[in-house]
């Protein structure tokens, strides 16, 4: 793992990023507008369950199938 190498968002993890949780808050954000979390595979049911019971969670995608959407 580089310096570079995306890792996981969960607090204290420094493992390497196999997901993307694409959220955002309706009460702050566009609803096209998504920000993202990374998540490892052992942390990715428990951030998306966080996300989910907000209602934040938008998407769950492999993060390397993952593109950013373009912005006008």
């Amino acid at each position: 793992m580089s310096d570079e190498t995306p890792i996981c968002s969960a607090k204290g993890c420094r493992t390497a990023a196999e997901w993307v949780l694409a959220w955002n808050n309706p009460k702050i954000h566009t609803p096209e507008r998504r920000k993202t979390w990374l998540a490892c595979e052992e942390h990715r049911e428990h951030l998306s369950q966080f996300l989910g019971v907000r209602g934040f969670l938008k998407d769950v995608v492999k993060f390397s199938e993952w593109e950013e959407p373009s912005t006008p």
